[in-house]
Protein backbone atom coordinates (compact mmCIF):
# COMPACT_ATOMS: atom_id res chain seq x y z
CA UNK A 1 0.00 0.00 0.00
CA UNK A 2 1.03 3.60 -0.52
CA UNK A 3 2.59 5.22 2.52
CA UNK A 4 0.86 8.61 2.32
CA UNK A 5 0.63 10.10 5.78
CA UNK A 6 -3.12 10.65 5.82
CA UNK A 7 -5.64 9.56 8.41
CA UNK A 8 -9.32 8.89 7.78
CA UNK A 9 -9.08 6.34 5.01
CA UNK A 10 -12.32 4.63 4.01
CA UNK A 11 -12.16 0.97 3.10
CA UNK A 12 -14.40 -1.79 1.82
CA UNK A 13 -13.42 -5.05 3.50
CA UNK A 14 -14.28 -8.55 2.36
CA UNK A 15 -14.25 -10.64 5.54
CA UNK A 16 -14.79 -14.14 6.88
CA UNK A 17 -14.68 -15.20 10.54
CA UNK A 18 -15.66 -18.43 12.33
CA UNK A 19 -18.83 -19.26 14.26
CA UNK A 20 -20.97 -16.75 12.38
CA UNK A 21 -24.53 -17.88 11.70
CA UNK A 22 -24.99 -15.37 8.85
CA UNK A 23 -21.83 -16.49 7.08
CA UNK A 24 -22.87 -20.12 7.46
CA UNK A 25 -26.42 -19.49 6.23
CA UNK A 26 -25.41 -17.54 3.13
CA UNK A 27 -22.63 -19.99 2.30
CA UNK A 28 -25.07 -22.88 1.88
CA UNK A 29 -28.03 -21.01 0.33
CA UNK A 30 -28.71 -18.42 -2.38
CA UNK A 31 -30.02 -15.86 0.12
CA UNK A 32 -28.20 -12.82 1.43
CA UNK A 33 -28.36 -10.95 4.74
CA UNK A 34 -27.97 -7.30 5.70
CA UNK A 35 -26.92 -6.57 9.30
CA UNK A 36 -28.33 -3.21 10.43
CA UNK A 37 -28.00 -2.60 14.19
CA UNK A 38 -26.85 -4.58 17.22
CA UNK A 39 -27.81 -3.72 20.81
CA UNK A 40 -27.03 -5.22 24.21
CA UNK A 41 -29.86 -7.34 25.66
CA UNK A 42 -30.32 -6.05 29.21
CA UNK A 43 -33.24 -8.28 30.18
CA UNK A 44 -31.46 -11.54 29.35
CA UNK A 45 -30.05 -13.68 32.17
CA UNK A 46 -26.97 -14.38 30.02
CA UNK A 47 -24.80 -12.02 28.03
CA UNK A 48 -26.29 -11.59 24.58
CA UNK A 49 -27.05 -9.03 21.90
CA UNK A 50 -30.08 -8.36 19.72
CA UNK A 51 -29.61 -7.51 16.06
CA UNK A 52 -31.90 -6.24 13.31
CA UNK A 53 -31.35 -8.00 9.99
CA UNK A 54 -32.81 -8.22 6.51
CA UNK A 55 -32.75 -11.46 4.53
CA UNK A 56 -33.14 -11.13 0.77
CA UNK A 57 -33.09 -13.24 -2.36
CA UNK A 58 -34.28 -13.60 -5.92
CA UNK A 59 -37.10 -15.97 -4.91
CA UNK A 60 -39.23 -16.77 -1.91
CA UNK A 61 -37.58 -20.19 -1.76
CA UNK A 62 -34.11 -18.65 -1.53
CA UNK A 63 -35.21 -16.47 1.40
CA UNK A 64 -36.95 -19.36 3.18
CA UNK A 65 -33.89 -21.58 2.73
CA UNK A 66 -31.67 -18.88 4.19
CA UNK A 67 -33.97 -18.37 7.19
CA UNK A 68 -34.10 -22.13 7.76
CA UNK A 69 -30.29 -22.24 7.72
CA UNK A 70 -30.18 -19.46 10.32
CA UNK A 71 -32.66 -21.34 12.52
CA UNK A 72 -30.54 -24.50 12.24
CA UNK A 73 -27.30 -22.76 13.23
CA UNK A 74 -26.00 -23.49 16.75
CA UNK A 75 -24.70 -19.90 16.82
CA UNK A 76 -28.10 -18.23 16.42
CA UNK A 77 -31.05 -17.79 18.74
CA UNK A 78 -34.73 -17.61 17.88
CA UNK A 79 -35.79 -15.55 14.87
CA UNK A 80 -38.50 -12.95 15.45
CA UNK A 81 -39.79 -11.74 12.10
CA UNK A 82 -40.82 -8.10 11.84
CA UNK A 83 -43.98 -6.97 10.14
CA UNK A 84 -43.42 -5.41 6.74
CA UNK A 85 -44.10 -1.68 6.63
CA UNK A 86 -46.48 -0.89 3.76
CA UNK A 87 -45.05 1.69 1.43
CA UNK A 88 -41.64 1.56 3.10
CA UNK A 89 -38.75 1.64 0.65
CA UNK A 90 -36.76 -1.55 0.85
CA UNK A 91 -33.07 -1.12 1.57
CA UNK A 92 -31.89 -4.52 0.39
CA UNK A 93 -31.38 -6.08 -3.04
CA UNK A 94 -33.45 -9.02 -4.20
CA UNK A 95 -37.03 -9.56 -5.23
CA UNK A 96 -38.04 -11.00 -1.85
CA UNK A 97 -37.10 -9.18 1.37
CA UNK A 98 -37.94 -10.01 4.99
CA UNK A 99 -36.69 -8.39 8.19
CA UNK A 100 -36.11 -10.08 11.55
CA UNK A 101 -34.69 -9.72 15.05
CA UNK A 102 -32.19 -12.22 16.40
CA UNK A 103 -30.51 -12.71 19.78
CA UNK A 104 -27.03 -14.24 19.83
CA UNK A 105 -23.69 -14.45 21.63
CA UNK A 106 -21.66 -11.19 21.52
CA UNK A 107 -18.42 -13.21 21.69
CA UNK A 108 -19.08 -14.23 18.09
CA UNK A 109 -19.15 -10.62 16.85
CA UNK A 110 -16.21 -9.37 14.81
CA UNK A 111 -17.21 -5.69 15.13
CA UNK A 112 -15.49 -5.17 18.54
CA UNK A 113 -12.25 -6.53 17.09
CA UNK A 114 -12.47 -4.17 14.13
CA UNK A 115 -13.13 -1.24 16.49
CA UNK A 116 -10.24 -2.23 18.73
CA UNK A 117 -7.87 -1.91 15.78
CA UNK A 118 -9.25 1.36 14.44
CA UNK A 119 -11.89 0.29 11.91
CA UNK A 120 -15.20 2.11 12.50
CA UNK A 121 -18.30 0.56 10.94
CA UNK A 122 -20.10 3.08 8.68
CA UNK A 123 -22.87 1.17 6.85
CA UNK A 124 -24.98 -2.00 7.10
CA UNK A 125 -22.91 -5.15 6.65
CA UNK A 126 -23.83 -7.19 3.59
CA UNK A 127 -23.35 -10.96 3.84
CA UNK A 128 -23.39 -13.11 0.70
CA UNK A 129 -21.77 -16.41 -0.33
CA UNK A 130 -20.34 -16.93 3.13
CA UNK A 131 -18.48 -13.58 3.20
CA UNK A 132 -19.15 -10.24 4.91
CA UNK A 133 -18.70 -6.91 3.15
CA UNK A 134 -17.84 -4.09 5.58
CA UNK A 135 -17.74 -0.35 4.87
CA UNK A 136 -15.36 1.12 7.45
CA UNK A 137 -13.32 4.22 8.23
CA UNK A 138 -9.82 3.84 9.65
CA UNK A 139 -8.91 6.10 12.57
CA UNK A 140 -5.15 5.67 12.24
CA UNK A 141 -2.60 6.70 9.62
CA UNK A 142 -2.48 5.11 6.17
CA UNK A 143 0.82 3.21 6.77
CA UNK A 144 -0.79 1.49 9.79
CA UNK A 145 -3.66 -0.10 7.84
CA UNK A 146 -1.95 -3.34 6.91
CA UNK A 147 -0.67 -4.05 10.42
CA UNK A 148 -4.16 -3.27 11.79
CA UNK A 149 -5.72 -5.72 9.32
CA UNK A 150 -3.16 -8.35 10.29
CA UNK A 151 -4.11 -7.85 13.94
CA UNK A 152 -7.82 -8.27 13.13
CA UNK A 153 -7.07 -11.53 11.34
CA UNK A 154 -5.00 -12.80 14.25
CA UNK A 155 -7.40 -11.77 17.03
CA UNK A 156 -10.61 -12.91 15.30
CA UNK A 157 -9.13 -15.90 13.43
CA UNK A 158 -10.50 -14.10 10.36
CA UNK A 159 -9.69 -13.84 6.68
CA UNK A 160 -9.75 -10.20 5.52
CA UNK A 161 -9.04 -8.65 2.13
CA UNK A 162 -9.39 -5.06 0.93
CA UNK A 163 -11.77 -4.52 -1.98
CA UNK A 164 -11.23 -0.77 -2.23
CA UNK A 165 -9.68 2.13 -0.37
CA UNK A 166 -9.92 5.92 -0.57
CA UNK A 167 -8.00 8.49 1.48
CA UNK A 168 -8.75 12.18 2.14
CA UNK A 169 -5.90 13.21 -0.19
CA UNK A 170 -7.19 11.17 -3.14
CA UNK A 171 -9.98 12.12 -5.50
CA UNK A 172 -11.30 8.67 -6.29
CA UNK A 173 -11.62 5.22 -4.83
CA UNK A 174 -8.81 2.80 -5.49
CA UNK A 175 -10.38 -0.51 -6.46
CA UNK A 176 -8.96 -3.89 -7.41
CA UNK A 177 -10.94 -3.67 -10.65
CA UNK A 178 -8.75 -0.88 -12.02
CA UNK A 179 -5.24 -2.15 -11.29
CA UNK A 180 -2.63 -3.85 -13.49
CA UNK A 181 -2.36 -7.62 -13.25
CA UNK A 182 1.32 -8.06 -14.15
CA UNK A 183 2.21 -9.50 -10.75
CA UNK A 184 -0.41 -12.27 -10.88
CA UNK A 185 0.09 -15.91 -11.79
CA UNK A 186 -1.88 -17.14 -14.83
CA UNK A 187 -4.47 -18.83 -12.59
CA UNK A 188 -4.86 -15.73 -10.44
CA UNK A 189 -5.14 -13.51 -13.51
CA UNK A 190 -7.79 -15.75 -15.10
CA UNK A 191 -9.84 -15.77 -11.91
CA UNK A 192 -9.50 -12.02 -11.39
CA UNK A 193 -10.34 -11.12 -15.00
CA UNK A 194 -13.33 -13.48 -15.01
CA UNK A 195 -14.59 -11.95 -11.76
CA UNK A 196 -14.15 -8.41 -13.06
CA UNK A 197 -15.88 -9.12 -16.39
CA UNK A 198 -18.78 -10.89 -14.67
CA UNK A 199 -19.43 -7.96 -12.32
CA UNK A 200 -18.10 -9.52 -9.12
CA UNK A 201 -16.48 -6.21 -8.12
CA UNK A 202 -19.54 -4.12 -8.88
CA UNK A 203 -21.94 -2.93 -6.18
CA UNK A 204 -24.25 -4.75 -5.94
CA UNK A 205 -22.37 -7.76 -7.22
CA UNK A 206 -23.33 -9.02 -10.65
CA UNK A 207 -22.42 -12.63 -9.87
CA UNK A 208 -21.91 -14.77 -6.77
CA UNK A 209 -18.78 -16.74 -5.94
CA UNK A 210 -20.76 -19.95 -6.32
CA UNK A 211 -21.97 -18.99 -9.81
CA UNK A 212 -18.55 -17.81 -10.97
CA UNK A 213 -16.84 -20.97 -9.71
CA UNK A 214 -19.38 -23.07 -11.63
CA UNK A 215 -18.76 -21.07 -14.82
CA UNK A 216 -14.99 -21.54 -14.45
CA UNK A 217 -15.40 -25.23 -13.52
CA UNK A 218 -13.32 -24.90 -10.37
CA UNK A 219 -14.21 -25.23 -6.71
CA UNK A 220 -15.46 -22.26 -4.72
CA UNK A 221 -12.50 -22.66 -2.33
CA UNK A 222 -9.98 -22.56 -5.19
CA UNK A 223 -11.62 -19.51 -6.75
CA UNK A 224 -11.64 -17.62 -3.45
CA UNK A 225 -7.97 -18.48 -2.88
CA UNK A 226 -7.04 -17.09 -6.32
CA UNK A 227 -9.11 -13.94 -5.82
CA UNK A 228 -7.84 -13.19 -2.31
CA UNK A 229 -4.21 -13.64 -3.39
CA UNK A 230 -4.76 -11.50 -6.48
CA UNK A 231 -6.44 -8.75 -4.46
CA UNK A 232 -3.63 -8.77 -1.91
CA UNK A 233 -0.99 -8.37 -4.64
CA UNK A 234 -2.91 -5.66 -6.48
CA UNK A 235 -3.77 -3.53 -3.47
CA UNK A 236 -0.41 -3.89 -1.71
CA UNK A 237 2.19 -4.28 -4.49
CA UNK A 238 5.07 -3.50 -2.12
Amino acid sequence: MSHADSAGARLTLDLWHPNCWAIEATDCTDGGILAHTVQQTVQSSTASVNGVFTVYGATKSAVEDCLDAVRASPHAGEIQELQARIGHKRDAPGTVVRQFLLEYDPDELVCPTLLEHGFVHSAPVRIEDGRERWQVSFTGERPEIQSALDAVEADADADVSVESIVTPDSDSERSVSGLRTDSLTPAQRRAFEAAREAGYYQWPRGISVRELAAEMDISKTTLLEHLRTAESKLLDPE
